[in-house]
């Protein structure tokens, strides 16, 4: 047997699906570090500067005008990285786009992204979004999903997951779901009795990719994991998951449209500046930022092994017990503390285990220009600044950002001072180390763009070096 949902409760709701999504996370991260290098420019010299960039991404040297364009209303629509000033006729930089391009944390970025979006929303052309008010459409997939998956988790006394023509069948295209917020026990129960009788959904790529994209998000954001066809909840995301379900974030610019039979595109148009002034609100610092050991961990086991090592070299520095040092909670969530337990042990296999107690984490309030204070073999100095990419998937990550502080430390310090390029995927972590990077620039090894410091590109086959991440053992 087939499922159909009633007639009069059917209703598909949908989203921008990027040209790019195969690649998304390669492509987000590279599109915000360029929407922030291009800053607030008249519209016409926004569009482009960023046109250039588009092009010059791999792959798209030949790119046609209307395929990159495609690309940057995409970006700007469905992900809020442009603002739009129509009063000034500018275009700026997002907040979202900013925090990317500067902190290269796509795990908390997805997060953010997934906290704001909503159906209605300013990602949809205006018609679009006047047929979602007309059939009363008032949905925020991504809580709704964890609410679900919790309950379900909750009333079953297991985990249990969901796949992508449940989820679109049974939720995303009814209206019992997106428009009367039916309650979970009865979205949870049909589920269960479909399962049960073995009822058969359309599974067609273009039936569930709707759905599917937003668990595909979720994934990336790391709140579900997906197995076998079937999304659960990560249970190392409880603090985040928390706050997706208690989130009563709601974008109310349409809201006086719902039941006005007069409503036009333009009127909802009105709204767009509003509707990316909205997603683009700043968060408390570090709402969502990426515990980065919670992330490499697949079981609370695991997390703890992982955590445990890493407070464990902490501890071996001096002070570290110090009400005005690090917490543990900052010793296990940061990339600095994998890097400080790599320099514990670089020490250690080099017979100076004598001089691990002096490589000490430098508290980020003191804004020293580097996060961890080392040394040499010889006793002397070494300075590294740890610049840190979480994905879920291996990246390019040829790219850094340098606060003026840290430019000018580099150049004061010369070849004590190290670029740590560390990306952390879930198959593992990338260690990239980069030594003086203001004279590999002057050498032309690299390329350097002054914005709020420096922003820089390497080669990594003419910079440094990659080396494997050590992990610290008694």
């Amino acid at each position: 047997m087939s499922y159909r949902i009633p007639d009069e409760y059917y209703f598909r709701i949908h989203h921008i699906r990027p040209r790019f999504k195969g690649n998304i996370e390669n492509v987000l991260i590279y599109m915000a570090t360029e929407i922030a290098r291009v800053g607030i420019q008249p519209r016409s010299e926004f569009k482009e500067e960023l046109n250039k960039a588009i092009k010059a991404f791999p792959g798209n040297a030949i790119a046609k005008d209307k395929t990159v364009d495609n690309w940057r209303t995409e970006i700007s629509a469905l992900f809020g990285f442009i603002i739009t000033d129509a009063h000034s006729n500018t275009s700026s930089p997002g907040r979202r786009a900013t925090e990317l391009a500067n902190n290269q944390d796509l795990v908390a970025s997805f997060k953010t992204f997934l906290y704001f979006f909503q159906y209605p929303g300013g990602h949809l052309k205006p018609q679009e979004i006047l047929e979602e008010i007309r059939h009363g459409v008032k949905f925020r997939p991504a809580s709704y999903i964890l609410k679900l998956l919790t309950f379900a988790e909750k009333q079953d006394k297991q985990r249990v997951g969901i796949d992508k023509a449940e989820l679109t069948h049974c939720v995303f295209n009814d209206l019992r779901v997106t428009r009367d917020d039916e309650p979970l026990k009865n979205v949870w129960t049909r589920i269960k009795v479909n399962r049960a009788t073995k009822v058969e959904y359309d599974y067609q790529g273009d039936v569930v990719r709707y759905a599917g994209d937003i668990l595909d998000y979720m994934v990336i954001a790391n709140l579900l994991e997906a197995r076998d066809g079937l999304y659960y909840l990560n249970p190392l995301e409880k603090e985040a998951i928390q706050k997706f379900l208690t989130n009563l974030t709601w974008f109310d610019g349409y809201d006086t449209f719902y039941n006005q039979q007069d409503i036009s595109p333009a009127d909802i148009t009105n709204q767009t500046e509003r509707w990316f002034q909205y997603v683009n609100q700043k968060l408390p610092d570090d709402f969502f930022a990426t515990d980065v050991l919670t992330f490499l961990s697949s079981n609370d086991k695991e997390y703890e092994l992982l955590r445990n090592k890493s407070i464990a070299s902490a501890k071996l520095t001096e002070g570290v017990e110090q009400k005005d040092k690090l917490s543990t909670k900052q010793i296990g969530d940061s990339g600095e503390s994998l890097v400080h337990g790599h320099e514990c042990m670089r020490v250690k296999i080099g017979g100076r285990e004598d001089l691990v107690h002096l490589i000490k984490l430098i508290p980020t309030p003191l804004a020293m220009g580097y996060d961890i204070h080392s040394r040499e073999l010889d006793e002397t100095s070494r300075f590294i600044e740890v610049k840190t990419t979480i994905s879920s998937r291996e990246l390019d990550f040829t790219r850094i950002h340098l606060t003026t502080n840290e430019w000018m430390v580099a150049e004061s310090l010369g070849d004590r001072y190290f670029v740590y390029r560390l990306l952390l995927h879930k198959d593992g972590a990338k260690l990239y180390i980069l030594r003086n990077p203001v004279r590999q620039y002057k050498n032309d090894k690299l390329q350097m763009v002054p914005r709020d410091g420096a922003d820089i590109t390497f080669n990594p086959e003419l910079c440094g070096e990659y080396t494997a991440l050590l992990e610290w053992e008694d």
